[in-house]
């Protein structure tokens, strides 16, 4: 099975939500690469990557996702993962890729700590 990548409209304040879904693996690993490379480039500020649909992860795929949050980090942003299946979920616990504080269960939880997070900064408190 392939993956599919479904990039939504850049938010205003700058998040953006990217719907992954089939198989990350060593075959669909770059083409992920590829489409997040692009949403990186633009002026992303949080990345949620909604995995609702996504079946199946291997260690290229996490590396995947580890690289984007690396990406984004690297200029103040933030990667968090929403939707997570409970196979998938079953990897990141296992390798301790991206931590269990920014996995959540559904988008909108997602959102909330998200804006949370940027009304903090907005209010000088980053460090809370």
């Amino acid at each position: 099975m392939a993956i599919s990548v479904r990039i939504h409209p850049l938010h205003p304040n700058g998040s953006q939500r990217v719907e992954i879904g089939g198989r990350l693996d060593t075959h669909t690993y770059s083409e992920l690469d590829d489409r997040l490379t692009l949403v990186l480039a633009a002026k992303v500020q949080s990345l949620v990557l909604d995995l609702a649909q996504l079946e199946y992860v291997s260690s290229a795929g996490v590396r995947s996702i580890f690289r984007a949050r690396k990406l984004l980090s690297a200029r103040g942003g933030t990667l968090v993962l929403a939707n997570t299946q409970p196979q998938v979920q079953k990897v990141f616990d296992i390798v301790k890729a991206v931590p269990l504080s920014e996995i959540f269960r559904s988008v909108q939880e997602a959102d909330a700590y998200l804006d949370k997070i940027q009304k903090r900064i907005v209010a000088g408190n980053q460090d809370d």
